[in-house]
């Protein structure tokens, strides 16, 4: 694999500054990036010629940084299953991930995952990268997944999500009628303690916090959308079936399955300002038909 780089001309405004504050400050390289560029075989470099990040800089300079090479996984097998890419740049790549296909492999699903197939789809195409998945979904979940191609795209959206500044909307079909057209939904949520799959509502539990909007029902279930504040694991799924509204096919918690046979849920958007141009890009994809089947028995809003 080729070794990503990327050049700045300082300006007037960094003269003076030390090599390692421009690359941490201006270019919101982080520490561990600058570590890895250190011992792994990367390179910084000034008009051209290998510099420690101690070197001072003067107005005019060209920064260039090398960042090692990008290894994948020996465990990580690619597995060619096509790709519906919703977008896709030099940096960035989104994917409508189907239902039942996990996001990375697992000990239970070791050979076929959505990270695979985009291995697949990289090396096909002579991308070099590996594999930097930036929004997870459960396995059964199916929507909008945003994918880093490179490490340093990766930390910094990594940055982004951690300030919640990446925005993912859902769709979910719950049981039941709700009583409120809107709420927001907070109780805490801690692993089960007889399952390493199960997450329940806990007092000691981690903060999670659902907002949602109705928008939808029929006789027998409601088709909400919704506003993760938090990213906890099967947060959606945890928080609805507490209020006694468990997602249509989410036997896990509390669904019937006789409808649709996988959790209702889709992720229908994801908003994110692009790490490089800075522009804010908002993606949509609609839900697939097993979820749509059932949306078009329902009054929706317009």
């Amino acid at each position: 694999m080729s070794r990503l780089s990327f050049t700045w001309h300082v300006t007037d405004d960094f003269h003076g500054w030390l090599l390692r504050e421009y690359l941490m400050v201006e270019k919101r390289i982080s520490r561990q990036l600058l570590t890895d560029i250190k011992f792994r075989g990367g390179e910084i470099q000034v008009n051209g010629e290998n510099v420690t990040v101690r070197h001072r800089l003067t107005a005019g300079d060209k920064v260039t940084v090398i960042f090692p090479k990008e290894s994948v996984s020996e465990s990580m097998n690619p597995c060619d299953i096509p790709l519906d890419i919703v977008y896709e740049d030099d940096h960035l790549l989104v994917v409508n991930k189907p239902a039942n296909l996990p996001t990375i492999p697992s000990r239970t699903h070791p050979n076929v995952s959505l990270a695979q197939a985009i291995l697949a789809y990289y090396e096909k195409n002579r991308i070099s990268s590996t594999i930097h998945i930036v929004t997870r979904l459960d396995k059964d979940t199916s929507g909008l997944v945003l994918v880093a191609k490179h490490r340093f795209a990766h930390s910094l959206l990594a940055k982004e999500q951690a300030k919640k500044n990446i925005e993912r909307k859902y769709l979910a079909i719950v049981e039941g009628k709700m009583n409120k057209e809107k709420g927001t939904i907070t109780f805490p949520i801690a692993r089960k303690s007889t399952s390493i799959i199960e997450r329940t509502v806990a007092e000691d539990g981690q903060e999670a916090i659902t907002h949602f909007t109705v928008i939808g029902c029929n006789e027998t279930h409601t088709l909400v959308k919704i506003r993760l504040e938090t990213g906890r694991t099967h947060q959606i799924r945890v928080h609805f079936s507490a209020l006694g509204h468990p997602l249509a096919g989410d036997d896990l918690y509390g669904g019937s399955t006789q409808l649709i046979a996988r959790q209702a849920l889709h992720c229908v958007s994801i908003a994110f300002q692009h790490p490089f141009s800075h522009k804010w890009i908002t993606l949509t994809k609609e839900p697939p038909e097993d979820m749509n089947s059932l949306i078009q028995t329902m009054n929706v809003k317009k």
